[in-house]
């Protein structure tokens, strides 16, 4: 073997190396579980870590919303009746235990129903746990409602982040 097919072979093999790390990324993001899927947006201002519900009869996906400043925001889905639709709150410093409703509006900083994507970009509901995560979620308008939160300012977080989330990866 010469010096010069020596190198050509140590480049193949690393274009090989790396392909094929590609196509395990591709292969371990599409086999993620949506309860443990993470996603993130594009301006990096935000991330989602979904997890499990623990077997809720009503909340089909349980999620945190992390933004800068280490503000967590705690994400529920449930879905409605009549048009069933995944309806998704975010909430901020919720009092735990025996809550009213009005208590549960005040620190709900989002409300809407939560949209997936997938690779050629066909919009669908988020699905509820136990199937492989969507390439991505949409939540409409969540900037805007983020920036009149309480979460939102001097004290809280100052990135706000896009509608739009794209799986990151998984949680072990």
């Amino acid at each position: 073997m010469t010096i010069r097919s020596f190198r050509l072979s140590t480049r193949m093999s690393a274009v090989s190396i790396a392909a094929g790390m590609a196509m395990i990324r591709a292969t371990a993001l599409a086999a993620c579980p949506l309860e443990l899927a993470v996603y993130g947006d594009a301006e990096s201002a935000a991330e989602i870590g979904f997890r499990p519900t623990g077997g809720s009869a009503v909340v089909t996906n349980t999620f945190k919303m992390v933004l800068d400043n280490s503000v967590v925001l705690d994400g529920i889905v449930m879905w409605t009746e009549g048009v069933a639709r995944p309806h998704g709150s975010l909430m901020y410093k919720c009092p735990t235990g025996d809550v009213t409703g009005d208590e549960l509006a005040a620190c709900t900083v989002w409300e809407g129903v939560v949209y997936s994507a997938d690779e050629k970009g066909n919009i669908a509901l988020l699905p509820a746990e136990g199937v492989d995560a969507p390439k991505a979620l949409i939540f409409p308008d969540l900037g805007p409602s983020l920036q009149m939160s309480s979460a939102y300012g001097a004290n809280g977080f100052s990135k706000v982040p896009w509608d739009v989330f794209s799986l990151k990866g998984c949680q072990e």
